[in-house]
């Protein structure tokens, strides 16, 4: 039993008990959350697929903590002008817990 969900503008394919990491959510480590955007539903009875999302279904999801992903250097340089800058950035990321598909 799988389900495709979109958070944050990027879609996912979760099933239950899977914790990934997604862009930054708001809230606190241990607060639940509902994802109402699903797109399409794989289970015992079948696939059901919105057009383009499906009514009435929501994804459960418990936030387990926050964090931030690898560094990445943006370097640029213009040859013989003397000009360099060096500059990092670390992009946030949430990892949750998906609950029960229903």
């Amino acid at each position: 039993m799988y389900a495709i969900v979109e958070i944050g503008g990027h879609q996912f394919k979760v099933t239950q008990d899977q914790e990934i990491f997604v862009y930054k959510l708001d809230g606190n480590a241990g607060d639940s959350v509902k994802f109402d955007k699903v797109l399409m539903m794989s289970g015992d009875n079948g696939v059901k697929v919105g057009t383009p999302l499906l009514s009435g279904l929501s994804i459960p999801a418990t936030i387990v903590e926050h964090t931030k992903g690898d560094k990445v250097i943006v370097f640029k340089k213009k040859r013989r002008k003397g000009y360099k800058v060096k500059n990092g950035f670390r992009q946030s990321y949430t990892k949750i817990k998906i609950g029960v598909l229903a």
